[in-house]
């Protein structure tokens, strides 16, 4: 299946792109929404694009060149992107763009193991090159480790019965696709959770997967390098697809746009060096797909955009 990115046009106005500015998009995907930024772009005008998977930069490559206009695709974590600009002599960017869903042909690509419709080897891995798959997480965690990571990253309230299953079942051997951990899950579910809208094995999925990827330590990483980079009138945007993600978000930039201090693991994560706020909440409500685009594109039912604009007139105290 093509993806299809969700918010594009929405998320893309937000940015509210200047034609000779510099632009990242964190996660590039297939290209639609860099693609979207290079049409608005200038001849003076930059995109630099991160992605951890070589597949995805070598697909969107084309479409980007396509467009004539300059651009840099950087094969990196996101959670690095500071480093990785300044890097390349680039210390501020007048937008920033992270959508944080997984790009539909790698769901929908059974080797890649991120679905439990489709049989495929247990994998997750965005980057092929993390030494520790799915696979390592469902035969190798211990009982009480698995559960807590259903728990926290699935939000499964049977995470407990679930991880017993898993235990119990890998005792006659690994546990190897996808289709066998997603028949153990649903096994293990009550009737009740059974009987549920969506498949019962998603959380469960979406858990192992976010702890393959480490995906809220990196989104976490990536949101405190965001007000750092940003040049006055710069803007952020980011779109979710669960709470975990969006949670982050929000704490995030309600700390940037009301002087908070709020971290995940931190309460001092987020300082603001000035005594009124920054920052700027462009989106006091987060904006959610059409009626539209949700009966288009299913994948887009949970997504949330926010977004935030730097203050002109205001300097970070490590660009002072």
């Amino acid at each position: 299946m093509e993806h299809v990115p969700v918010l594009l046009h929405e998320a893309i106005d937000l940015l509210s792109v200047k034609e000779s500015g510099t632009y990242v998009d964190l996660t590039l995907g297939r290209g639609g929404h860099s693609e979207a930024i290079l049409k608005r772009l200038g001849e003076n005008g930059r995109l630099f694009a991160f992605d951890v998977d070589p597949a995805a930069i070598a697909e969107s490559t084309p479409r980007l060149e396509l467009t004539g206009k300059p651009f840099q695709l950087i094969e990196a974590n996101f959670a690095t992107f500071e480093a990785e600009l300044k890097r390349r002599g680039v210390k501020e960017v007048d937008g920033i763009l992270m959508d944080l869903g997984v790009s539909s042909p790698d769901f929908d690509d059974p080797s890649r193991g991120f679905s439990y419709m489709k049989e495929g080897p247990l994998d997750m891995r965005m980057d092929p090159t993390l030494k520790e798959s799915a696979f390592d997480v469902v035969n190798s965690y211990g009982e009480r480790r698995l559960g807590d990571v259903i728990r926290l990253y699935g939000e499964d309230y049977e995470a407990r019965k679930i991880a017993h299953a898993i235990v119990l079942a890998r005792e006659n051997g690994p546990i190897r696709t996808t289709t066998e951990l997603a028949e153990i899950v649903v096994a293990a579910k009550s009737p009740k959770e059974r009987a549920k809208k969506g498949h019962p094995a998603k959380q469960t999925f979406q858990a192992i997967r976010i702890e393959v990827n480490h995906e809220l330590d990196v989104l976490e990483k990536a949101l405190e390098s965001i007000p750092r980079m940003l040049a006055p009138g710069g803007r952020a945007a980011v779109i979710s697809f669960h709470s975990l993600e969006d949670t982050l978000v929000k704490r995030a930039f309600r700390s940037l746009t009301r002087n908070e201090k709020v971290g995940r693991n931190d309460p001092n994560s987020y300082l603001i060096p000035t005594s009124s706020p920054a920052f700027l909440d462009l989106t006091p409500r987060p904006i959610v797909p059409s009626l539209a685009e949700q009966s288009e594109n299913r994948r887009s039912l949970s997504a949330k955009l926010r977004a935030i604009e730097k203050k002109k007139g205001v300097q970070d105290e490590g660009q002072a």
